[in-house]
């Protein structure tokens, strides 16, 4: 195994490594529910579903945000089916009428005189540890020693707070965009600067030369991505009229006004920030093969007239970036189902890729081995190299 190298293909089309990287890079890390904004009052919730997991951050009386796994502790039924809504003041399970207060507690429980020795306290719903980062409402369903989401972004708080986060309204409704394709094409393709001049004319044309790519300086727990508008060497319609359209924002400072940045937060969050507005993506797996792309944009309240042509505009350019994206990771996901390409060589400033590669290879271990092991060598052999806690360097050499 070499630094500058990709992860073997088998690792994008393996469902045995993908129930590892379930546990190993997605449970016990932070996911993204929602933003406070989408929970506005007391009995609105917002659901969240991971593999099996299913979750629900919802508003109590006290304006208080908790977050719960969505099952009954009865018989485990899901509680909340829509994505969002207001339950009013209980939380009411559709199978037997059990019902929860907004903290989680139990409340009522038909028929409760034929359950023996029954404490409604010990039947609570169960919570979820839980953080709540510049309005954006986390949660963590194995428990670790993992850093909070403030700290992992520590880098770069003081870049990001005069966007006032906390202050974001939703624009839309979370859309859910799916892909055939395994879910780490998807956050290689975001962190990937190299094929912006070639595959994305109009973004390159907008940017010029200045896109940059960094990981952060505290573990890499973030990859940031940028562009200066300033820097436009094309003049494309939808471009011209973005820039012209743009209006000066007061709580940016004046290298702000033209500045395009992107948070990726490990492993599949993704924060695109614009002057205008800014949205997530959340790269939600489903299979070896298959993702769904998670995602809702937020702006701050502002209804000038050219703030509303710049979005527009600033979905029109975007919109085009995405086709050429999904045409682009299409294609690689059926390169790595074929016998010509095993691995590939990584370019010394594709800092984020290798970064991204090397903490894959960290948790899962028999992500060095090159040539694809049965199911049952895959996990036998990433145990042993867990346990005997093996240097990366070390590992090809043994297997």
């Amino acid at each position: 195994m070499k630094e500058f190298e990709t992860l073997p293909s088998w690792t994008y089309t393996n469902e045995t490594f993908f129930e590892l990287e379930k546990k190993n890079l997605f449970l016990n890390n932070w996911q993204l529910i929602c933003h406070v904004s989408n929970i506005n009052a007391p009995g609105d919730y917002f659901t969240f579903d991971i593999f099996n997991e299913r979750l629900i951050a919802v508003r109590n009386e006290d304006n208080k945000i908790n977050v719960f796994h969505n099952v009954c502790s009865h018989r485990a039924t899901k509680l909340l089916d829509d994505t969002n809504g207001n339950c009013g003041k209980r939380i009411n399970c559709p199978y037997h009428a059990w019902s929860y207060d907004l903290s989680g507690n139990l409340k009522n429980v038909p028929h409760q005189e034929q359950f023996k020795n029954f404490n409604k306290a010990d039947n609570g719903l169960r919570p979820v540890e839980m953080e709540i980062f510049q309005g954006f409402i986390f949660a963590k369903i194995l428990a670790n020693n993992i850093p909070s989401v403030a700290d992992q972004f520590k880098p770069y708080l003081k870049e990001i707070e005069p966007y006032n986060f906390e202050s974001l309204q939703p624009l839309g409704r979370v859309t859910m965009r799916h892909r055939d394709v395994n879910w780490k094409q998807i956050a290689d393709n975001y962190v990937d600067a190299m094929h912006i001049p070639i595959a994305h004319p109009g973004l390159s044309g907008l940017v010029g030369n200045s896109y940059g790519t960094e990981v952060s300086n505290n573990g890499g727990y973030i990859h940031k991505m940028w562009g200066d508008l300033n820097k436009t060497r094309k003049n494309i319609l939808s471009n011209t009229l973005y820039k012209n359209f743009l209006p000066k924002v007061k709580n940016l400072s004046a290298d702000k006004q033209m500045y395009w940045a992107y948070y990726r937060l490990w492993p599949n969050l993704a924060f695109d920030v614009y002057p205008d507005q800014m949205d997530f993506m959340q790269f939600i797996p489903i299979s070896a093969s298959k993702t769904i792309i998670r995602e809702i944009p937020f702006a701050l309240k502002d209804d000038r007239r050219e703030m509303q042509a710049a979005r527009y505009l600033n979905w029109r350019i975007n919109r085009q970036v995405n086709s050429e994206d999904t045409q682009l990771i299409n294609w690689v996901q059926e390169g790595m189902e074929t016998s010509g390409f095993n691995k590939g060589p990584l370019a010394e400033g594709e800092v984020c890729l290798i970064d991204s590669n090397n903490k894959i290879r960290k948790a899962i271990p028999v992500a060095n081995k090159d040539i694809e092991p049965s199911a049952k060598e895959i996990l036998s052999i990433n145990t042993e190299l867990l346990e005997r806690n093996i240097s990366l360097e070390k590992i090809q050499k043994i297997y």
